[in-house]
């Protein structure tokens, strides 16, 4: 497996603590770098941020125009018609990334996996499917994808695995409730989800960056 192209930051020399962010439909691994240099995360020492770039595909409701994208949105309708083999497909390469990072000596007890959009939709995936415990899951103005399936894929080794999860109460593009209802699912399950809403639309603001960089120090606490 061919590991996605990545932008990465690192705080300090040798870090042993790693975030992976994945980004939205049509964006890239920029996007959230600005994000990165908000947060304050010396306490927990050098610190690998990686900003994977998902693979260029069509996307259907956009017409079928190329872009960036973890996998294709059939339609408006995000739970019905979902992209179960795009999906999957992308779980591969978010498990080749913590391979990688457990290769470079970062274990998954001190990777977090964030996202936002269809990068938070990936992270949930992922994150509660992956066979070691991470440091924390962090999914951001997205929602949870092939719900249906969670309880019988998930796996007892990120049981207890931190969950924040953020929303916008204006979020045009994926309706706040959508994210409420992912977060009820997961609570549902037993996983202990820290949910904030913030008065903004499908983005993300300085409240919640604050609240981020409160959990991660918490859940990165040695």
């Amino acid at each position: 497996m061919s590991l996605p192209e990545s932008i990465e930051i690192e705080t300090g020399p040798d870090p042993d603590t790693a975030v992976i962010v994945l980004h939205g439909l049509g964006a890239d691994g920029n996007d959230f770098v600005p994000v990165a240099s908000e947060l304050e995360l010396a306490a927990v020492g050098p610190v690998r941020f990686v900003f994977p770039h998902a693979p260029v595909m069509p996307v259907t409701i956009n017409n079928g125009y190329r872009m960036r994208a973890w996998y294709d949105i059939l339609g408006s309708e995000l739970v019905r018609r979902e992209d179960e083999a795009g999906l999957r497909s992308s779980l591969a390469l978010v498990e080749a990334l913590l391979a990688r990072e457990k290769s470079r000596g970062i274990p998954a007890s001190r990777t977090v996996l964030a996202g936002f959009s269809q990068g938070c939709a990936m992270a949930l995936l992922a994150g509660l499917r992956h066979a070691e415990r991470l440091a924390g899951i962090v999914g951001m103005s997205g929602y949870l994808p092939l719900a249906a399936s969670t309880a019988a894929e998930r796996t007892d080794a990120n049981a207890l695995t931190p969950v924040f999860m953020a929303h916008g109460s204006f979020d045009n593009v994926v309706p706040l409730e959508r994210g409420k209802q992912s977060c009820d699912a997961l609570r549902a399950l037993g996983y202990d989800v820290q949910w904030h809403e913030y008065p903004m639309a499908h983005s993300v603001c300085l409240e919640e960056i604050q609240d981020l960089n409160a959990w991660l120090l918490k859940v990165l606490a040695r």
